[in-house]
């Protein structure tokens, strides 16, 4: 008796494994470039523009601050020889202090600029993300993945779907 239910429990697992392994097999997954398909969306390019506008202005002060401490530094140069000690050092320390407030600005810019983009782009994500999500639930979808930077280099084409022109297609519509 003992024998007979070690081989049916023994079948009931053997079912069960083949099942399990069948299921895992039949998940089913998307895939697509994400920074290809936001760039089709009709956003992007305003985004982009505002974004380059946005750069030009920081550029501008930037240049514009580069130039006021060159000038200022061309007069030192020039006047060096004919300062007293003391006004050498004071206007020694202006232009380093000029310098350093130069470079905060920059390195602020750089920072408050990624900080913009950032903060422009996530509507695009956000719109991106619920489009996925609609298709991921169309499609049956366990997960969609993201093959930006090479993060996928190799998908079954026969055990996920290449979503990248479906979605294009969408967010043309």
């Amino acid at each position: 008796m003992n024998c007979v239910l070690y081989r049916v429990l023994a079948i009931l697992l053997t079912c069960h494994l083949s099942l399990t392994t069948a299921s895992a097999q039949q998940v089913k997954f998307g895939y697509l470039n994400f920074q290809e398909v936001i760039k089709v969306m009709p956003e992007y390019a305003q985004v982009q523009a505002d974004m380059a506008d946005l750069r030009a202005k920081y550029d501008a002060e930037m240049k514009r601050a580069e130039d006021e401490f060159n000038k200022k530094y061309e007069e030192f140069l020039e006047g060096q020889h004919d300062f007293a000690p003391s006004i050498y050092q004071k206007r020694q320390v202006e232009l380093m202090d000029m310098m350093d407030k130069n470079i905060a600005f920059k390195n602020e810019a750089r920072r408050l600029l990624r900080q913009a983009e950032q903060d422009a782009r996530q509507p695009l994500k956000d719109k991106l993300k619920e489009i996925l999500a609609r298709i991921g639930q169309e499609k049956g979808y366990a997960f969609i993945l993201n093959t930006d930077g090479d993060a996928l280099p190799f998908v079954n084409p026969e055990q996920g779907d290449d979503i990248t022109q479906l979605v294009k297609e969408m967010i043309s519509n």
